[in-house]
């Protein structure tokens, strides 16, 4: 009964987003550049498990690849759509989210971070500037099993059954069933 009435949850959630789809479809022709962030931001501002239901039914929609029973707290954000996010995984409120593949049964805490890797911006022509310098966006993954802890900043890859510790900065990437913490995160016990 309860899978039942979520299924109806998620198929009123996909209904009400629907004109915000079309919309996002439409102005996605025109303008690419910023669309799915303008999207993900507004999407954010929705409380509560009535906001994660719509945000689920528009991430389903518009992302490489969403499952339904994953949770995206308050004002998180997703800034690219290259983005999957596999069963099970909780993202807590106020997390900033690029291009990555977030394995099933993942946890990240509150303002967790995940960069589109460490080369986003070029900065090496001292005569122009930064921002006109362009950069790559490489997608991280974070392993199945994870949990990243508050304040944590990722722009490298992440091995399944990891602890990130909260405030980490994961500047290399890090083996299966590693903890690490500091700035750069260091490993400082194996789990297994």
């Amino acid at each position: 009964m309860k899978s039942v009435l979520k299924k109806c949850i998620h198929l009123i959630a996909i209904i009400a987003v629907s004109p915000l789809i079309v919309l996002y479809f439409v102005l996605n022709i025109v303008s690419s550049d910023n669309c799915f962030a303008a999207f993900s931001q507004f999407l954010s501002l929705f409380p509560g498990k009535s906001g994660n239901f719509l945000r689920g039914a528009f991430y389903r929609i518009t992302l490489t690849g969403f499952s339904q029973d994953s949770f995206i707290g308050f004002a998180t954000l997703l800034s690219q759509k290259n983005t999957v996010i596999k069963q099970g995984v909780y993202i807590g409120p106020q997390c900033n989210i690029g291009a990555c593949v977030i394995e099933k049964d993942c946890l990240l805490g509150s303002g967790v971070h995940i960069l589109s890797g460490k080369q986003q911006h070029n900065f090496d022509d001292l005569d122009k500037p930064i921002r006109e310098q362009g950069g790559h966006f490489q997608p991280i993954t974070l392993g199945e099993d994870t949990w990243a802890g508050n304040g944590a900043i990722i722009m490298a890859n992440v091995g399944k059954k990891c602890v990130v510790a909260a405030g980490a900065v994961v500047t290399k990437d890090i083996p299966d069933f590693a903890i690490v913490a500091g700035n750069p995160a260091t490993i400082i016990k194996m789990r297994k």
